[in-house]
């Protein structure tokens, strides 16, 4: 194989591929030896058919296969020989081709810029860090501590109020009939809640241990025996206990009850607990800070095809008169995330960084965690859906990339209060709202520009159509 570089016009180049026909007749033998194997012609045994029968019948469709294989062969070994990284898929023109021929075709191809990294090193950065004071932490355990139901046993003449436990067995009837799953052994409900059937627990209030009441409701729609949905059943109640909520001391038994190793360990994982909970919104404003200085780094030229693309993106859902009145906008957003792109992808390669495979199952399982319940349809939804797969993998490679830079600038660490962490991100939350509002507000631009357009050009057609009734 010859290549020659024929063309060079900034990032596009044009590449002479000449392929022999000897090399061409190498890949048809080998083509044609498969065939054989397996082919079955009337009249020859399987691996006897010979050569000038199988060309006869199947020479045009093994060529085109042939031809199909050593264009994409030799067009990668062309393109990587020259160190020319594609922005795109190249477009090849056939010059030349044919059995007993020399394969001549040319390669356009756009490449990638050169990126020059030296840049990042000047990065400045801040990386926040929360401290969490003493005050906050005990705030937050003893919200813990209010939510820990304590019950315990009063005295038999006690009555059940609001807030209270009762537990009870029960045995329930439809116009005396007995049903399907019509009783219960030490059912147990905190009242005030109404979390067994609509009405229920009200009528527990001011019941007794070892008492025994009939309990009249109406079986909700949700209930399993759909036959007797609607229906008022009586449901005969034999108290077993009433319980009253005890306030929980906070000391290492609780801390224990908690899963901590005893008061002070608590303490410690809930100040790393608060911490985490800023951590993530933080590092969203270390990550911003780091992109805006990369937004306004130089690169000399953008392959077109790239840009393309992008405003096609940017423009998904807008009317084509819409697209062309903020074209110029498009173009500018678009060169700017494509720079910011082939920045950090080119840093990504340098510093090898790679996406493994357990780092994708992690961050799943994080998002799983995240949606109880919808387990089962998230896990189908990236098995069925590979470009939610690859968006995933993009946004760890991406945050990868962040990382490692931030461990490499400049960056000031600030230990900040809740009260300033909360400021923080605040503020930065109503930076990314303006934003959003004003890319909202231009959109309403392009509405109101085709209104006033199309108010200047109607007294024209009126015009017009005077003109023509007149003739």
């Amino acid at each position: 194989m010859k290549v020659t570089v024929q063309n060079k016009n900034g990032l596009n180049k044009d590449l002479k591929v000449l392929v022999d026909k000897k090399t061409l007749e190498k890949y048809l033998n080998e083509k044609y030896e498969e065939v054989s194997k397996t082919v079955q012609l009337k009249g020859f045994r399987p691996g006897k058919v010979p050569k000038e029968v199988l060309k006869r019948q199947f020479g045009k469709a093994i060529y085109g296969e042939v031809l199909d294989k050593v264009l994409k062969e030799t067009t990668t070994k062309a393109i990587t020989d020259n160190n020319i990284k594609p922005a795109g898929q190249p477009k090849i023109d056939l010059k030349s081709f044919g059995e007993d021929k020399d394969l001549e075709y040319i390669i356009s191809v756009t490449e990638l810029p050169k990126i020059d990294l030296k840049q990042i090193e000047n990065i400045k950065a801040d990386e926040y860090e929360v401290t969490i004071e003493s005050k906050e932490i005990d705030n937050r355990i003893s919200e813990i501590a209010k939510n820990q139901k304590n019950f315990v046993d009063v005295d038999p003449a006690k009555v059940a109020n609001e807030g209270d436990l009762v537990a009870f067995d029960y045995k329930a009837t439809v116009d005396g009939n007995d049903f399907k799953g019509n009783e219960g052994k030490n059912t147990q409900l905190e009242l005030g809640k109404d979390l067994f059937i609509k009405g229920f627990d009200k009528q527990l209030i001011k019941v007794k241990k070892d008492e025994t009441v009939d309990v009249e409701v109406t079986l909700p729609e949700n209930f399993p025996e759909k036959g007797l949905v609607g229906k008022k059943a009586k449901f005969v109640c034999k108290i077993i206990s009433v319980k009253k909520s005890k306030e929980v001391e906070i000391n290492d038994e609780f801390a224990k009850n908690l899963g901590a190793k005893d008061l002070s360990d608590l303490r410690k994982l809930i100040e790393k607990q608060i911490n985490e909970e800023y951590k993530n919104s933080l590092n969203m404003i270390t990550k911003k800070q780091i992109l805006d200085q990369i937004e306004k780094y130089k690169i000399d030229e953008i392959p077109e095809n790239l840009i393309e693309q992008e405003i096609k993106i940017l423009s998904q859902g807008l009317k084509e008169e819409d697209i062309k009145l903020k074209k110029k906008e498009f173009e500018i957003k678009a060169k700017q995330r494509i720079k910011v792109g082939l920045i950090l992808n080119e840093y990504g390669e340098q510093n090898k960084i790679k996406v493994e495979e357990s780092e994708m199952q992690g961050e799943i399982q994080k998002q799983l965690r995240m949606m109880p319940g919808q387990e089962k349809f998230l896990m189908e939804y990236y098995q069925k859906n590979p470009s939610a797969v690859a968006s995933l993998r993009g946004n760890i490679y991406e945050e990868k990339i962040i990382t490692s830079i931030m461990s490499k600038s400049k960056t000031t660490k600030k230990k900040v209060g809740k009260t300033e962490a909360e400021k923080l991100i605040k503020e930065q939350n109503e930076k990314d709202l303006k934003q959003v509002k004003e890319a909202s507000s231009k959109k309403d631009d392009v509405k109101t520009k085709k209104a006033d357009i199309s108010k200047k050009s109607t007294p024209i057609k009126k015009k017009t159509t005077k003109k023509v009734s007149k003739k």
